[in-house]
């Protein structure tokens, strides 16, 4: 399920910002983007989140701002300066120039200069980013959560609407069974037209393949299996895995009676009925 988290934390003039991100995936994985200071905290924001989230591809996004002092602090890294002064000396070698590298070549090099930041210690820019990362994977987790809550309700229309035309195969089984035994009776009879037929085994016979043509047992089954679906959804607990299980179930139910029967009014709702499925199916890959 996709979603969106911010927050931002600030002391000491430290200001922290983190965004997190989520696209729909079977399983949770956390990707981290930090400043290189703060690599060694990676495992630790993604175990953050995983205290939050369950599922998902996460991707987290972490920045950290420093106020800067007045330039009359100034540094100069000697270390820098001479690095490139070999380079630029080099350079001139290589492309044969006769020209010597003076301070104008040098302070073409920002870096050269450097503005301390305002100190602050590694534990509070972490308890700012920590802060942070929750907040945020707490947005994300709400957002996440309404997004579901619309789904829900779509999904127990799609079910209600599903059941309903379930309904309407078991009353129009029921209606047509009686005219399916006598159908059966009429093409034996004419098949034996001239034998002589042992009434009771024929009421016998006719018995077994109306009950063959049948599909009250499909149609309880369907319903408790509806029942246990809308309760997984409906139910505090993550439930993705049992709600694909329950939907195969559901399926199956609604193939059989396809199956077991030949009329075109039945067919119709069966075809409707797995179209449902089908985009319920959709929606459950999404859902934890």
């Amino acid at each position: 399920m996709t979603g969106y988290g911010r927050s931002e934390r600030s002391r000491d003039g430290v200001s922290v910002s983190v965004e997190l991100r989520s696209l729909n995936s079977r399983f949770l994985e956390v990707i981290t983007r930090t400043p290189r200071d703060l690599n060694p905290r990676e495992n630790d924001i993604r175990e953050i989140v995983r205290k939050i989230v369950n599922r998902g591809k996460i991707n987290v996004s972490v920045n950290v701002e420093r106020e800067q002092k007045a330039t009359t602090g100034l540094k100069v890294d000697p270390d820098t300066v001479v690095a490139y002064k070999d380079a630029l000396e080099q350079i001139k070698k290589a492309a044969k120039l006769k020209d010597t590298v003076s301070l104008d070549h040098l302070l073409q090099f920002r870096d050269l200069l450097i503005q301390p930041a305002s100190e602050v210690s590694e534990d509070v820019q972490w308890e700012l980013v920590a802060q942070a990362v929750e907040e945020a994977a707490r947005a994300l987790d709400t957002m996440r959560r309404n997004e579901g809550s619309e789904l829900s309700r779509d999904i127990t229309d799609r079910v209600a609407s599903i059941g309903k035309m379930v309904d309407s195969v078991e009353k129009i089984s029921r209606e047509k069974i009686p005219q399916e035994r006598q159908r059966l009776r009429e093409r034996i009879a004419q098949l034996f037209e001239n034998d002589e037929i042992d009434e009771q085994r024929l009421e016998f016979e006719i018995v077994i393949l109306a009950e063959k043509l049948d599909v009250t047992e499909e149609c309880v089954r369907f319903r408790s299996h509806a029942k246990f679906f809308m309760e997984a959804v409906n139910g505090p607990e993550p439930a993705g895995r049992k709600l694909g299980f329950l939907l195969q179930e559901m399926n199956r139910e609604v193939t059989t009676i396809g199956s077991k029967s030949n009329d075109s009014e039945i067919a119709h709702l069966v075809v409707r009925a797995k179209e449902e499925l089908e985009k319920i199916r959709e929606q459950v890959q999404n859902i934890e």
